[in-house]
């Protein structure tokens, strides 16, 4: 127990290279266990390099850091509230499995005939858009409409200030690589996107939650917090929040920015459900200026998550920096999925797909809502748009057992605790209306929840 708490909290980065450990007695007394078990806990430890010992002195953290590992990051959660509990068994679960956990759409609800369109359209493009390395910045034809889509947000962004990426994902860890260096404080939602969590982790942070309410954070507690921790940066959605479908007030959207001003903290807005709007919200970039708000967005919830194609769009100062990150770690950019991207999104098809599949979402959000409020799963709020149902399971239902059991009848659920860092969520679940249409599982839900009540 005591190693593996140590190893947790180096990983994690609250305990950093040099820092003194505890001594015997004192941690012996703290975790009311014997002398000679912490002399053990230590003495391994010592072994393996993670710590040093320095006779008369103690303890302390070894200045070579041990090899990174998530597992050991984050805190000990069972395996059906983990993150990557969730991740996996939704990318790995068959055909015939149901997947109302998942973050993304079914394969039939995408525009595959403007896919086959493009495809066949690229297949009789020239020999560098199938073969070259891409520019690091991007394909200057999908920039330079990227560019437009945001001046429709109210985002005033020139294509010199687009850098394409990968995903939404891989922006994000390029701009944790740019900004961050390890043990540095970020802010999140609580709840918010559970893999914020993994990727800060990833890059050896501390990671501070602040509540979100149905209009965007909690105001007063993000200003204290803010103060209190001085975080270098805070990851949110604006738009159409993830998990809880929310959506950003004005007045709380212009709060947040004077004080990420006076604290100079810098903002990156994921707005990679914005094209589910049926309404635009307001956007942290359109108020701010891209002064200290970052913008990423991606295609892959609404054309395809197999043509990984994402952006980034910043102050031209910081492109230009990234840009070099970029050919650090990856060289070029995707050519290939950019093209693709670029063809699907100008053949005019791509308006009336998401049009429909607005009034598609709509629909499924009424008819799924309705039937989880019959079984007393009750949506924390109806949201405007998006796929996302943020719900409350009946008192003294604990999520991750019924996602433990729902597993066994091959379903997905994604339990409240994975999305809040003060785990907080234990009775809460995040539904994919898209993903939760099949009657299966609201037969299973009933139940599993009428063994439990």
């Amino acid at each position: 127990m005591v190693t593996a708490t140590i190893r947790q909290r180096i990983a994690g980065r609250s305990l950093t290279p040099g820092a003194k450990l505890p001594s015997v007695r004192g941690l012996a007394a703290t975790l009311k266990l014997s002398t000679s078990t912490v002399v053990d806990a230590y003495e391994r430890l010592v072994a393996e390099g993670a710590i040093l010992a320095r006779p008369g002195s103690g303890f302390y953290v070894a200045n070579q850091a041990a090899p990174f590992a998530l597992a050991e990051a984050g805190p000990k959660l069972d395996r059906a509230v983990d993150p990557f509990w969730i991740s996996r068994q939704s990318l790995e679960a068959g055909e015939a499995d149901l997947k109302p956990g998942c973050g993304w759409l079914p394969p039939s609800w995408l525009p595959g005939d403007g896919m086959r369109r493009g495809l066949r359209t690229l297949a009789r493009a020239d020999g560098p858009a199938l073969a070259d390395y891409g520019s690091p910045l991007g394909l200057p034809q999908l920039r330079q409409l990227i560019s437009r889509r945001m001046g429709e947000r109210g985002i005033e962004a020139s294509p010199d200030q687009i850098m394409l990426a990968d995903s939404g994902t891989q922006a994000i860890d390029l701009l944790c690589r740019f900004l961050l260096e390890p043990g540095d404080t970020v802010l999140v939602d609580d709840p918010c996107y559970f893999n914020f969590h993994a990727l800060l982790r990833a890059h050896r942070t501390k990671i501070v939650g602040v509540p979100y309410t149905p209009s965007g954070p909690d105001v007063e507690v993000f200003a204290q917090v803010v103060a209190d921790e001085r975080p270098r940066l805070y990851i949110t959605n604006s738009a159409i929040h993830n998990p809880t479908g929310a959506t950003l007030s004005p007045v709380t959207a212009h709060r947040v920015l004077k004080l990420a001003d006076q604290f100079d903290l810098t903002i990156i807005e994921d707005d990679i459900f914005s094209d589910f709007e049926h309404t635009p919200a307001p956007r942290l970039a359109a108020f701010d200026g891209l002064e200290r708000v970052i913008h990423i967005g991606s295609f892959s919830k609404t054309l395809s998550a197999s043509a990984r194609c994402g952006f980034v769009v910043a102050k031209p100062e910081w492109i230009d920096g990234l840009t070099d990150l970029k050919i650090a770690t990856s060289f070029g950019g995707g050519r290939l999925a950019a093209e693709l991207v670029l063809n699907v999104l100008s053949d005019g098809s791509y308006r009336k797909h998401m049009e429909t599949l607005r009034h598609r979402l709509a629909r499924a959000m009424s008819e799924v809502s309705a039937k989880l409020k019959n079984l007393g799963i009750t949506p924390w709020l109806e949201p405007q748009a998006g796929m996302f149902l943020w719900c409350q399971l009946p008192d003294g239902i604990d999520a991750a057992d019924v996602a433990r059991a729902a597993l066994e009848e091959r379903i997905v659920l994604a339990p409240g605790n994975a999305f809040s860092l003060s785990q907080s969520a234990t009775n809460s679940m995040r539904f994919n209306v898209s993903q939760t249409l099949d009657p299966r599982v609201f037969e299973a839900l009933g139940g599993m929840l009428a063994g439990r009540r």
